[in-house]
């Protein structure tokens, strides 16, 4: 499995914190390709640097979709582009705003956002109602820190998280915290040690969703607002923007599952179709009885006793 982890800044040194990050979490086997754009906001601040950064991520997730990955992660707390993103890709496509959402969901009855600077927190606030997370969240904290102190050794920066943290706990009765921003990734561990609740970082939980959305066979709905973007010329600087529609591509196999075997003489096709409720109810009993699960004519094991089952079925048939 390949996820591509986009950190949307151009910021070389939070790109690599991002990647150490999410090898981590990644499961043996996984291959965590991390990058950033090579134009774009040095960090994403607000509106504005979310706006811009987005063209770049494009790219980025554009590249992706001819470099077979698998799925991809936006490490960045806004999810800028987000739904944009997953109009262009066929793999799932995970913000690290959503996956922390859910993931503290998953352990706390509530929890607090620790972010950085104070301007941001209306961009958390929209995505938490977005997400449906408005009876989780506690409440959105601000250490009022530059994105890029937490790149600079010797800051305050992982002291005002840490002690924001704390008091988020004591104060806001957070039975878990999410940080809300990709450069804290390298602080989960110090912090949770320190607190004592549970604390997520999106990178980590995005990386671990993808995989398991992959793992299931799924990729991104191409029905509705999610389908490819329709053909059409763009113009100016923003021509290389233009998007032809791919071929479509059927859903994966999950992995770790194989298709029944099913005889050679006999095809799916060729067994008579029975639809009543007491055969059915009859031929899933004997099936189970034969230690076999069975879903609709897909079933772990083999065929060989259908036609026995159908017997069986009949028989109970008459007798109702």
């Amino acid at each position: 499995m390949r996820i591509k982890v986009i950190n949307p800044n151009t910021t070389e040194s939070m790109t690599r914190k991002i990647g150490e990050a999410a090898r981590a979490a990644a499961a043996v086997g996984t291959e965590i390709v991390a990058c950033n754009p090579a134009g774009g906001p040095v960090s994403i601040e607000g509106h504005y640097d979310e706006a811009v950064s987005v063209l770049g991520l494009l790219d980025e997730v554009r590249k992706g979709e001819s470099e077979a990955m698998d799925g991809y992660v936006v490490a960045c707390f806004g999810d800028p582009g987000l739904l944009a993103c997953r109009e262009v890709a066929r793999g799932p496509v995970l913000g690290i705003a959503e996956a922390a959402m859910h993931a503290a969901a998953f352990v706390a009855t509530g929890f607090s956002i620790v972010t950085t600077l104070a301007r941001t927190r209306v961009i958390a606030a929209e995505l938490v109602e977005r997400y449906g997370m408005t009876r989780f969240c506690r409440a959105i904290r601000a250490t009022d820190l530059p994105v890029l102190d937490l790149e600079r050794e010797g800051s305050e920066a992982r002291r005002s998280v840490l002690d924001e943290c704390k008091r988020a706990v004591a104060e806001d009765g957070a039975g878990a915290i999410v940080l809300g921003c990709a450069g804290m990734a390298d602080l989960t561990a110090e912090v949770q040690k320190a607190i004592g609740v549970p604390v997520i970082d999106g990178v980590a939980a995005a990386v671990k969703f993808v995989e398991a959305l992959v793992g299931m066979g799924l990729q991104t709905s191409k029905v509705g607002d999610l389908a490819w973007p329709l053909p059409k010329a763009y113009t100016g600087a923003l021509a290389h923007m233009a998007v032809t529609n791919p071929p479509p591509s059927p859903m994966p196999t999950p992995r770790g599952r194989s298709t029944p075997r099913r005889s050679a003489s006999r095809s799916a096709s060729s067994r008579p179709a029975v639809d009543h409720p007491v055969l059915r109810d009859a031929g899933l009993g004997v099936e189970a009885q034969l230690g076999r699960s069975v879903v609709g004519e897909r079933a772990v094991g083999h065929f060989d006793q259908q036609e026995h089952v159908l017997g069986v079925g009949l028989a109970l048939l008459v007798r109702h």
